[in-house]
């Protein structure tokens, strides 16, 4: 096998490998199995295709997106490599002579999508050729507790289980038809069996010993390091829905804040923003539109574009970036709260990857979590939908239109999600014909802590939201790297009174910021909307946007906490709400401690002059009676 750093300097042009890198490529050469886990931007692809060189055969790439996959092979063939690719987005014929030149030895790489293992004949065509190492990006894909689990990455390891090891080659195997099965004669394969090495960007502990196992790899090498981004500045601001277009163009406006991503929860919503944007620059910035609802054609039109430079702000679903390697993406924008921590770090990441400074902003409200929970509803139907859909299925094979008219009232959308669900968790059992019959009876268990999961990951983002630490050490310690550099000094909560776009709070934020510790500090908690109401009682006209931004402010320093809680009605319907507690903390600061506080000029909300109203009896003030806020009322 080749030198290592000759086949980096001759085959990449690079001088050096970053940090790791050279540790996780010799592993893998010497035929270890090997969890690569590293931030977008790292250099995570270099440790499969570096080893894959040298390894000297041909690395099968399994990538779960089309975009992803084009961008590697267009790179690939611009440094002089030998490279193929096989899905649906390619004709008959280009696949067909993909495969005549992998059985002839002729390639360095063939990237697949992950369903073309499905594909009757596929896999034991390339078994005639074993692989010298099999790479799985995106790997977290296989987890179901992964952030973008795909079901059909969850079989992967049943399919790769004779791909890679010593099994029976060339005509053995059976005669495949069509011009590869000609290419068969010329077969050889490397000795020793292919390495297996899984790479993504985010996976929690969790995740990680998820992919191992469904791959079958647990004694598998892990290079979990990276995530430190020293150039990102996090900042996390409360906005109300409608406020986030207008935020974001005053945002782009400043100098130096483009090229930017702006990422929406919704298609409707992405093109709202893009179109305020728009109106909000007067034609000065170019802003498009992307997301799954486009056309082909216009999304790629769209991407080439913002890549080439020719458009300034991408406002698109979570559907943009994975693939996109533009590196000097100044400003990310998240127009809402993700939904989960390993997403919302995954696509801050394509932020500054020029080492620049750049910054990642994201705008949240309680709103957000009832848009969520619609999703949460609609993906993660309850285990009683399934139920019916399980019972419904028999020994016999049935098509899904046969199933869905014996389950009876359920919408079409909530059957096909739970045929979806019982298909990953056994409980019904899918044929290469499109039959299902039934399968496992213990599917519930791992339903239900899947969806227990996906509950709790949002939970984890507004946990991420609402923490008093540094943002980037709070992502260090989430993915496990044992980075002991500290905090990172340049995010909201690191430089909390030394922001060039803060100002000192007016004295009504501050009147209302008193009454509000005063208030908690004489109960349990309160919901937002009781507290907004006492704290009207003694301050009048007090706007309710303004409230809460005084309230996020408060919460950002650790003074009071606000949770999600619930209670259910007389009608018997679960009712949301937020609660918001006062912490030991804001028990124990006083008015000279408030003076010291900073609010983000961007995020702030300018004050209303009051409606007049008629004289009400004045009550004490919380304040009056005990707690440190005792001069709230002044």
């Amino acid at each position: 096998m080749s030198s290592l750093r000759a086949i980096l300097q001759d085959r990449f042009g690079f001088s050096d490998f970053r940090s790791s890198q050279e540790q996780v490529c010799q592993s893998i050469v010497d035929g270890h199995d090997a969890l690569v886990v590293m931030p977008t931007g790292a250099g995570k692809s270099l440790c499969y295709q570096l080893p894959g060189l040298a390894r000297k055969g041909t690395t099968l790439v399994i990538s779960p997106l089309l975009a992803l996959i084009d961008d590697q092979v267009s790179k690939l063939v611009a440094k002089g490599m030998r490279v193929e690719q096989i899905h649906s987005g390619r004709t008959r014929e280009q696949s067909r002579e993909a495969c005549i030149r992998y059985l002839k030895g002729e390639l360095e790489f063939l990237f697949i999508a992950p369903e073309r293992l499905a594909v009757p004949g596929f896999p034991e065509m390339l078994e005639k050729r074993r692989p010298a190492l099999i790479a799985i990006d995106e790997a977290h894909c296989i987890s179901q507790w992964g952030h973008d689990f795909r079901p059909e990455y969850r079989r992967l390891g049943e399919r790769l289980g004779r791909l890679r090891g010593g099994g029976a080659t060339g005509a053995s195997l059976g005669a495949s038809t069509g011009a590869a099965a000609s290419a068969a004669a010329v077969i050889g394969a490397p000795t020793g069996s292919a390495p297996i090495v899984a790479l993504t960007a985010t996976a929690t502990k969790l995740v990680q010993d998820d992919i191992l196992q469904q791959l079958g790899i647990p004694s598998a090498k892990k290079f979990i390091q990276g995530f430190r981004r020293t150039n990102i500045a996090i900042r996390v601001h409360e906005v109300p829905v409608p406020d986030r277009g207008q935020a974001a163009a005053e945002i782009l406006a400043g100098k130096g804040r483009l090229p930017a991503i702006v990422y929406a929860p919704t298609r409707k919503v992405a093109e709202e923003i893009s179109a305020k944007l728009t109106k909000a620059a007067k034609g000065k910035l170019r802003a498009s539109c992307y997301h799954a609802g486009l056309d082909a054609d216009t999304r790629e039109t769209v991407q080439e574009q913002f890549l080439a430079g020719k458009t300034d702000v991408i406002v698109a679903t979570i559907a943009f970036g994975m693939g996109i390697d533009k590196a000097d993406v100044r400003t990310v924008i998240h127009a809402g709260l993700s939904g989960s921590v390993e997403g919302y770090y995954q696509e801050i990441g394509r932020a500054g990857r020029d080492g620049l400074p750049s910054e990642a902003i994201l705008m949240h409200s309680f709103a957000d979590q009832r848009t969520h929970d619609f999703f949460f509803e609609r993906d993660y139907p309850e285990v009683s939908v399934l139920d019916q859909v399980h019972r419904a299925s028999s020994a016999r094979a049935r098509t899904a239109d046969e199933l869905y008219d014996d389950v009876g009232k359920c919408s079409r959308e909530s059957f096909d999600k739970a045929l979806e669900k019982l298909r990953i968790h056994g409980g019904i059992v899918a044929g290469l014909d499109g039959l299902f019959t039934r399968g496992t009876a213990d599917w519930k268990m791992t339903y239900e802590r899947q969806r227990l999961h996906r509950e709790k990951s949002l939970q984890q983002m507004v946990d991420f939201v609402q923490s008093t630490s540094c943002r980037m050490s709070y992502f260090l310690k989430y993915f496990g790297d044992r980075d002991a550099k500290g905090d990172c000094g340049i995010c909201d909560r690191c430089t909390r009174a030394d922001s060039d776009s803060s100002r000192e709070l007016t004295s009504k934020e501050k009147t209302i910021a008193k009454l509000t510790l005063a208030a908690l500090s004489q109960s349990n908690g309160l919901s937002i909307g009781r507290l907004h109401e006492q704290v009207g009682e003694y301050q009048r006209g007090v706007d309710r946007k303004l409230f809460e931004a005084v309230v996020d402010l408060l919460g950002q320093e650790g003074w009071v906490h606000v949770r999600r809680d619930s209670f259910t009605n007389e009608s018997g319907k679960l009712i949301s709400y937020r609660r918001v507690e006062i912490t030991d903390l804001g028990e124990s600061s006083g008015a000279g401690e408030l003076d010291d506080l900073r609010i983000a000029e961007a995020f702030a909300v300018s004050e209303k002059e009051p409606k007049a109203r008629k004289p009400r009896s004045r009550r004490r003030t919380p304040a009056a009676r005990s707690s440190r806020w005792s001069g709230a009322e002044a």
